[in-house]
């Protein structure tokens, strides 16, 4: 295998630094924008262990312009030292207040979504729903670029459906409004997550744009992050539904810090959030992770045991459970 600087080509696919717009990235290797997972304490930890770009959960546009507190919430900065935010909507007025308001408030990049496929989003035409008018979307582009002096880049599938493959029309029309990156994830929006992403069909918006271009969509492993770097011409990944209960998997198929101790570090998530959304919405915010982490890692783990930690009201009855479950040296017992 071939040396570049003492790296495996292979590694020094992933691990190579990458600039888009004047932002320079210390990897290859992102954590995906997903609703409901990348808050900001999902963030900090990705990034503590490596990932080369985190992403804020999808902001509405509107919603935030007018005030709305989770929306808010959702664009805060998580304290890092690049602030990403990813905004949704339809109509240019919202998306450039919205694109404003981020940069005003610490944004480095907007990231505008394209692509979720909820149908929640989509019948609102926003989301993937943009794809099937092509000119509306370039205005929300060029609407968000014009109001912002920080980089914004570009996140989409494939299309809509099978019939209308129009990503590398979209790609090429976003880079001459001034987008700086493009994401795509392997499917159309009717596949939803159904079957397999199409790596090979991302290549064709590789040869639409000279933009730096993210693949994105079943990518779990250092394999298949080079497989789709290979067969889609891409500059580097994007990972998504794989870091469910591995907030360290984006940096760990960077090559970087590996992950020691597993219950220190799912405790830490677990105060974490108590504190970003205060004990109690934290609780039930923290339940879904705490099962990603069971079914990932402690899958058999007696039911009542799981019970009590999905359940609980208290904190340190989590706290203990934590070190019981995921085999922790030492107690992990938290000040509450």
């Amino acid at each position: 295998m071939a040396e570049f600087n003492g790296v495996s080509s292979k590694m020094a696919a992933l691990q190579a630094p990458l600039t888009i717009g004047d932002i320079r990235l210390d990897n290859r290797v992102f954590l995906a924008p997903m609703s409901g997972v990348t808050d900001a304490p999902f963030r900090r930890l990705a990034w503590r262990f490596g990932a080369g770009l985190v992403v804020s959960e999808m902001v509405a546009s509107e919603a935030l312009v007018t005030g709305n507190a989770e929306m808010e919430l959702k664009a805060l900065s998580a304290g890092l030292p690049l602030h990403v935010v990813q905004i949704a909507g339809r109509e240019a007025h919202w998306m450039a207040l919205a694109a404003r308001m981020a940069a005003d408030n610490g944004a480095d990049l907007i990231d505008i979504n394209m692509g979720c496929p909820a149908r929640r989003v989509t019948t609102g035409y926003s989301g993937s729903a943009l794809m099937r008018d092509l000119d509306n979307a370039v205005s929300l582009i060029e609407a968000v670029v014009g109001a912002v002096g920080v980089s914004v880049s570009l996140k989409m599938r494939l299309g809509w459906d099978d019939t209308s493959i129009n990503a590398p029309e979209l790609a090429r029309r976003a880079e001459d409004a001034g987008i700086v990156m493009v994401t795509v994830h392997g499917r159309t929006r009717c596949q939803f997550y159904k079957g397999k992403a199409d790596w090979r069909a991302v290549r064709a918006v590789r040869e639409a744009t000279s933009l730096p271009l993210v693949v994105n969509g079943d990518i779990a492993d250092e394999a298949s992050a080079l497989e789709a770097m290979r067969l889609s011409g891409a500059d580097a990944v994007m990972i998504g539904r794989a870091s469910y209960g591995a907030p360290w998997l984006a940096g760990e198929i960077a090559g970087n810090e590996a992950l020691g101790d597993l219950a220190g570090t799912i405790l830490a998530h677990y105060e974490d959030m108590l504190s970003h959304y205060g004990v109690a919405a934290g609780l039930r915010q923290a339940r879904k992770h705490l099962g990603w982490y069971l079914d990932s890692h402690a899958c058999a783990t007696p039911a009542a045991l799981k019970r009590e930690m999905m359940t609980a009201t208290e904190p340190a009855i989590v706290f203990d459970a934590i070190a019981t479950v995921f085999n922790s040296p030492e107690p992990l017992r938290r000040a509450a």
